[in-house]
């Protein structure tokens, strides 16, 4: 649980420094893993205002989209062969080390087809430019995960 609430309040934590905090309100979809059921993650999704959504056990079509997500994890970068992988996960760091790196490449620059071919990045940046004339540069507030 620690794990996670951390990660979850890093994320946020950047959003709100690059200037583009996360609205109240936003759906936070998970598997019904026990790290996201935890009292303690839920209140701290319920402090920052977001909305737990979370699926059936055994039921990939309740929270199809956490599932989506976790099925590309599994064969993006837990596969073997995976290009964020070095050799056999054998420490916790090895996993800890490919997690940041997929997460961070899915985030920011993965060509995704919901949005027309764009990264989440390029997409982004195109609505703040829609909505206010500009966003500022977040490549300066990009680290590595």
């Amino acid at each position: 649980t620690a794990f996670v609430e951390q990660r979850l309040k890093m994320a946020l934590w950047r959003r709100k420094h690059t200037k583009r905090p996360v609205d109240k309100g936003l759906l936070h979809h998970s598997d019904a893993g026990s790290q996201y059921t935890s009292i303690r993650y839920t209140d701290t999704l319920e402090i920052e205002g977001l909305v737990p959504s979370i699926g059936s056990v055994g039921d990939a079509y309740d929270n199809a989209a956490a599932e989506t997500v976790m099925g590309l994890f599994k064969n993006e970068a837990v596969a073997k062969g995976s290009p964020f992988r070095s050799g056999a996960l054998k420490t916790e760091s090895d996993v800890v080390e490919v997690v940041f790196d997929w997460v961070f490449w899915y985030n920011n620059d993965r060509l995704h087809s919901s949005l027309d071919h764009q990264t989440p990045e390029e997409f982004e940046r195109a609505y703040y430019d829609e909505m206010t004339g500009s966003l500022p540069d977040a490549a300066a507030h990009n680290t590595a995960a």
